[in-house]
């Protein structure tokens, strides 16, 4: 909601080089130029391409996008910038026919291996702001007008400088929501589970992390599209704010495939 304007969001699962007349057609629906649509088409990850100020404007060319054989999603703007409450794990047991998650506080969480629906597989960039204090010496104007010789002070000013780091992390979604997921990052989780395949390289232990659990989840779809949004063949990374509304658009997509899914 902005400045009491209702916005409703219409997403569409796009194609990595939509042809010509699929692009004249969606902007047709969607009131766009051929231009814009065919660069909001093109990626590997749900887009949103356009923005109306009622639920029945959205659903109107939503109706339009899915007779041209488009997976959309018609979701409001405040269910896509609400918060997920996230389950972060730091160990796990895999057990026979479910898996329990444990956080750092030592609370766990059981799941069926029937019960999850997503696995969804990212890569955050995250900045941490150092702030320091460096002396410079300057010289003191009024001291050198007054005496004829250059008089030098000594000077403190804050500088701040940003160290960016990329993690990979997963999120486990069920059938029942978005808003609640399990998140295993890669350097938060203790993977002593592994036993003897453990290794001393995090990123080989991650994967091998990847493996188990798809394994112990047979049902659940597995999705990497936000390793490569752009079908580039290049990992990309993405700030929080932009990787929440992503996993939520992906997740509504795929309940939309699988016929679960509802307008929001």
């Amino acid at each position: 909601m902005i400045a009491g304007i209702e916005v409703v969001h219409v997403a569409v699962v796009t194609a990595a080089a939509p042809d010509d007349e699929l692009a004249n057609k969606v902007a047709a629906a969607i009131g766009k130029s051929p231009y814009e649509t065919r660069l909001r088409l093109t990626g590997k990850v749900p887009k949103i391409i356009a923005n109306f100020d009622t639920q029945q404007k959205a659903e109107l060319a939503a109706r339009s996008l899915r007779d041209l054989g488009l997976v959309t999603v018609v979701i409001s703007d405040p269910e896509l910038r609400k918060p997920p409450q996230i389950f972060k794990v730091r160990s796990l047991k895999l057990e026979e026919q479910r898996v329990t998650f444990i956080d750092r506080a030592g609370q766990s969480k059981r799941v069926e291996f029937n019960q999850l629906f997503l696995i969804l597989s990212a890569r955050l960039q995250a900045y941490t702001e150092i702030e320091t204090t460096r002396t410079k010496r300057k010289i003191n104007v009024m001291a050198t007008l007054v005496t004829g010789i250059p008089v030098p002070k000594k000077v403190e000013e804050k500088v701040t400088s940003k160290t960016f780091e990329t993690e990979s992390f997963l999120r486990l979604y069920d059938r029942i929501s978005p808003d609640s997921a399990i998140e295993i990052s890669q350097h938060g989780l203790d993977y002593s589970f592994l036993g003897e395949e453990m290794t001393s390289a995090a990123g080989a232990n991650y994967g091998l992390a990847i493996k188990r659990l798809r394994a112990a989840f047979p049902q659940a779809i597995f999705d990497d599209s936000l390793i490569d949004p752009f079908g580039s063949k290049a990992p990309a990374t993405m700030a929080r704010d932009a990787i929440e509304a992503n996993c939520k658009l992906i997740y509504w997509c795929h309940r939309a495939v699988t016929g679960t899914g509802t307008a929001l």
